[in-house]
């Protein structure tokens, strides 16, 4: 008779083999939706690869996104298994294109580990990561020729600018104390930092797009110009105006309107990203202001004779990051907190709306910011706060007006100042509007309390 434990012994190693394949019994659906989206996502990838003639084209991108799903899905072990075989096959598609050319596939192979990569984390299950790293590796090789353009071009102040930027934002800004500091607890330094950051990104987000894109349309220049500085925007497209001709005059006109356009957006947006309580109140007059700017421009007698492709000229922008600028935005948005605060705490919400206003004819994204951090500090409410915004924004659209007196073209100046006008007045009806329905409105959907 056979000993018991002589058979346990002996069925030891048998049981451990066994044990090291996968013997799980896998949802069918999950599993097929995970192994779809690998597969679609290298299909993407290789799509653009394909189209560029690599030798790694659609079928390659598609089988290596397949394969890291299912190694995702299998387990570790066979992930890391995956991972290497496909560094192997980018080593052989580099040694065949040095047999065959001078060069290497060094984007290609990169490209490969990361689509890898991206099929291993759908095979375990994610979806929004690593649909969103594909889409950006494939943006990035997509826009190969005009990142190298826009590379080529950089100029070593513009590079300065750049890692200024980085360097406010990543060393500075973590060393910054939390909190209000101060023997009356005023100043925020990394509230008022943020706010640096925020308005600057925005700036040199917008003055990569220029770089990239140039002045080639009306559209895109007063659009972007008004992104960074409204009232240079506006200046610059009337001042074109003044040879009388009409396709001149159309231009300047739309470009002036989309330059008012661009900066409601852009305040709005500051607003919503630093106060999103305050994104309910704001939306109403912010939505009126953009559509009776639309419909000023859309008005426009010349528009059906002119194209995006008319040459106006370069509007001159400023570097896309400097310490002057760091410095005004910074110092600007602590003096309207600071006054903010105070003439709230003496003359109540009439005295926060007038620093608003004065703010806004300086510099309209520095007021919004400063309406949006008392409202963090609850200093104020979230309808002051969004009203303080829209005045802010108003004051900016009222001081641009007489910088349109530099076309020195009656018919231009009299459409751009009633459009102006007009936007200011349904800015202050929407405002009005939302302060009176609003309150009724949340007491029917009481999920709107929340951004009230």
């Amino acid at each position: 008779m056979t000993d018991p434990h002589t058979i346990a012994t002996a069925a030891q190693p048998i049981i451990q083999i066994g044990m090291s394949l996968p013997d799980a019994q896998w949802p069918y659906i999950d599993s097929l939706t995970r192994l779809g989206l690998a597969l679609a996502l290298g299909l993407l990838i290789g799509l653009e690869r394909e189209r560029r003639g690599k030798e790694a084209g659609l079928r390659t991108f598609g089988l290596v996104a397949l394969l890291g799903g299912m190694g995702g899905l299998v387990g570790d072990n066979y992930a890391y298994l995956v991972f290497i075989m496909t560094g192997g096959l980018a080593a052989f598609l580099n040694i065949q294109r040095l047999r065959t050319h001078a060069s290497t596939e060094l984007t290609t192979s990169a490209a490969m580990l990361a689509t890898c990569i991206v099929g291993i984390l759908c095979g375990k299950g994610h979806t929004a990561t690593p649909a969103s790293v594909m889409v950006t590796i494939t943006a990035l090789l997509a826009w190969k020729d005009r990142f190298a353009n826009f590379s080529s071009g950089l100029t070593e102040a513009e590079m300065r600018s750049a890692l200024l930027l980085a360097i406010l934002a990543i060393v500075i800004y973590p060393a910054l104390p939390i909190g209000a500091i101060g023997p009356w607890h005023l100043i925020e330094p990394r509230a008022a930092w943020l706010t640096v950051i925020l308005i600057a990104g925005i700036g040199f987000i917008n003055y990569v797009l220029w770089k990239i894109y140039g002045a080639r349309g009306i559209a895109l220049a007063g659009f972007l110009g008004g992104l960074v500085n409204s009232s240079v925007t506006v200046n610059e497209m009337a001042s074109r105006a003044k040879d009388n001709h009409p396709e001149t005059i159309s231009a300047a006109y739309r470009g002036i309107l989309l330059a008012t356009a661009a900066m409601t957006i852009r305040n709005a947006c500051i607003l919503f990203i630093l106060a999103p309580t305050a994104a309910l109140t704001a939306a109403v007059p912010f939505a009126f202001m953009l559509l009776i700017n639309a419909a000023w421009f859309f008005m426009d007698r010349n528009a059906t004779h002119t194209t995006d492709n008319h040459q106006v000229g370069p509007v001159e922008l400023p570097l896309p990051f400097s310490l002057r600028a760091a410095f005004k935005y910074g110092l600007l948005f602590l003096l309207l907190h600071i006054a903010g605060v105070i003439t709230q705490d003496s003359f109540g919400e009439l005295g926060f709306y007038a620093v608003s206003l004065i703010g806004g004819l300086v510099s309209s994204a520095s007021a919004v910011a400063a309406a949006a951090s008392l409202l963090t500090g609850n200093s104020i409410s979230a309808h002051v706060a969004s009203t303080g915004a829209v005045i802010a924004s108003l004051a900016s659209v009222l001081v641009n007006m007489p910088l349109v007196l530099r076309a020195r073209n009656r018919g231009l100046i009299i459409r751009l100042s009633l459009a102006m006008l007009s936007i200011t007045v349904v800015g202050i009806v929407g405002s009005l509007a939302a302060a009176r329905l609003l309150p009724l409105l949340v007491k029917e959907v009481p999920f709107l309390a929340q951004f009230y």
